[in-house]
């Protein structure tokens, strides 16, 4: 779970660090006191959009840490999987926010974007103050179906989706097939000039990085053979030489040596290196004395370097890519030679792989359709629950005309609120209210299989108050039980449901705006719930009722 928040230096915030606990968090406030940014911050940390423009005036950077505490082995799996360091049972987030870039780093480890949001969808699921509008999307259906039903269609998601890409792969060629017998001969002379052209280079492995050590060392041939006469100059002639200057060393070593044996070791070392100087020279001579340059051998080596070179900037990089391509051409002109035999291997092929698609799709389907009914079951009860009097709630599967990479299914939400009323589309029915409190519902049911232990509503009471309210508080509390819930809220119904109740002000200090966040003990809990009920005058009827109302929601809370 969630369990410590900690901002710096964005919008309003100076810095805040925020310890929340399991079950029902609760978040209120007045309107503009930010509590927005606080769960635009988490966002910001989980890989969400952030600017610059977030940053407090006159800081350098905005910081966002978030600590989970995670008892789920299969997350520090993942974790392992995806090459990030695992330390005890924690996880820290962190995004810092400059001018122009943001690091985000998991475990200390600086990481991108996309691994921080892959990471997260294990750790915690956000549900925005608008996300109830995506479903008015049927794609939006098929996916919340397919989460119900994940652990047994998991693989088979994967595998449709590469049998689909197989599939599409082969029916392009196919379509592609049209070439008329004119811009056939035309491309095959072609081919076959390129075949040719590759064939007579007589290309070897490892020729090409042979050939350019022998160039350039035939390219510099008068500078190292200067160089080496100057080397053989100092090493093996003149008075100087170094052989001869170690040579009369030994033996001026040797004739002391007679008055002190310590020195033998020396001697012996000496005589070593005179040894070795001598080697060495025997060798420089007779590289010189082999070495040749001959200007036809020099301009044969060239002219096949640059033969090289040409294949490289036509077929490939290396002499492995050139061969590869060799290949392709081998097959494709195979396949101009005998054409039809080819349009119907290529057929063939489509069909084969259509097959292997409808065969996984039909086993996807078959399992969709069957969930499809136990979902909508479980979505009708939650909605009795949340205040829908009389509701009928059903799962469409149906076959689409178009493949996919999800399959062959079309899934819509039906509803009826009224009785006798058919079931139709929910945006053709569904209030903006009524379409919160059926993504509650769907939450409700999904997270009763979720292993995602965080769950965060953000502002989940929109369009609804009276009775509603008071049974969206009620599903709220019961999801709590299993999960840790952070919910920010404008009804006193759910945060009279609270475990833990936060409360986010604005302050003004010294010309400068800054929002609080901190947690309410019992007594400042109820003072809050009777701001929410009373508004700008608290009066002691407010305050009993927001007494009652606590005393109430914990009774509810047993049952």
């Amino acid at each position: 779970m969630l369990v410590s928040l900690h901002v710096k230096n964005l919008a309003l915030i100076d810095e805040i660090e925020v310890d929340f606990k399991n079950h029902l968090n609760i978040l209120t406030g007045e309107t503009g006191a930010g509590k927005s940014i606080i769960i635009g911050s988490i966002n910001m940390a989980l890989g969400g959009k952030a600017s610059s423009s977030m940053v407090r005036a006159g800081a350098e950077y905005g910081l966002v840490e978030l600590i989970f505490e995670v008892n789920q082995d299969r997350i520090f799996d993942k974790m392992r999987e995806m090459e990030l360091p695992v330390e005890g049972r924690q996880i820290i987030l962190s995004r810092k926010i400059m001018k122009n870039r943001s690091v985000c780093k998991i475990n200390g480890e600086t990481v991108t974007m996309a691994t921080v949001r892959e990471l997260s969808g294990y750790l915690i699921d956000i549900h925005g103050q608008h996300e109830h509008q995506s479903l008015m999307s049927k794609e939006k259906h098929l996916d919340i179906l397919d989460q119900y039903c994940k652990h047994e269609i998991g693989d088979t998601l994967e595998e449709i989706a590469q049998l689909y890409k197989d599939y599409k792969k082969a029916l392009d060629e196919y379509n592609k097939k049209d070439v008329s017998q004119e811009e056939r001969a035309r491309q095959l002379a072609f081919m076959e000039y390129e075949k040719k052209e590759i064939e007579q280079a007589d290309l070897k492995k490892g020729e090409d990085e042979e050939l350019e050590i022998s160039y350039k060392r035939y390219a510099n041939a008068q500078q190292i053979v200067e160089n080496l006469q100057e080397v053989h100059q100092i090493t093996a002639e003149g008075m100087m030489a170094v052989n001869d200057q170690i040579g009369h060393a030994a033996r001026q070593l040797c004739k002391v040596s007679e008055y002190d044996t310590s020195l033998k070791n020396l001697l012996e070392q000496l005589q070593n290196i005179e040894e070795l100087v001598s080697d060495f020279n025997y060798q420089l001579q007779d590289y010189m004395g082999n070495m040749e340059y001959d200007e036809a051998t020099f301009m044969e080596l060239e002219n096949r370097l640059n033969l090289y070179q040409n294949l490289k900037m036509k077929y490939g990089d290396s002499v492995e890519q050139i061969m590869d391509y060799y290949e392709e051409l081998e097959e494709k002109i195979l396949q101009y030679k005998e054409y039809d035999l080819y349009l119907e291997e290529l057929q063939k092929r489509v069909e084969k792989k259509k097959k292997a698609y409808l065969k996984c799709a039909k086993r996807l389907s078959d399992c969709r359709k069957k969930n499809a009914y136990i979902l909508a079951e479980q979505i009708k009860t939650a909605l009795l629950e949340l205040n829908f009097l009389d509701v009928q709630f059903e799962i469409q599967v149906a076959q689409k005309e178009n493949y996919s990479a999800k399959g062959i299914d079309d899934v819509e939400f039906l509803i009826s609120t009224n009785p006798g009323e058919a079931v139709q589309s929910l945006g053709k029915v569904a209030s903006g209210g009524e379409l919160s409190r059926i993504m509650l519902a769907i939450k409700s049911v999904l997270a009763q299989q979720d292993e995602i232990e965080t769950l965060i509503f953000d502002e989940i009471d929109v369009g609804i108050s009276g009775r509603t309210a008071q049974k969206v508080s009620e599903k709220m509390a019961v999801i709590a039980k299993k999960h840790q819930v952070l919910c920010i809220t404008h009804l006193p119904q759910i945060a009279a449901m609270a475990d833990e109740h936060f409360i986010i002000e604005k302050s003004v200090y010294a010309e400068k705006t800054t929002t609080h966040i901190h947690s309410l003990s019992q007594e400042g809990s109820v003072d809050e719930l009777a701001r929410m009920l009373g508004g700008a005058e608290i009066t002691d009827t407010v305050r009993e009722s927001a007494q009652e109302m606590k005393k109430l929601a914990k009774q509810k809370k047993v049952v």
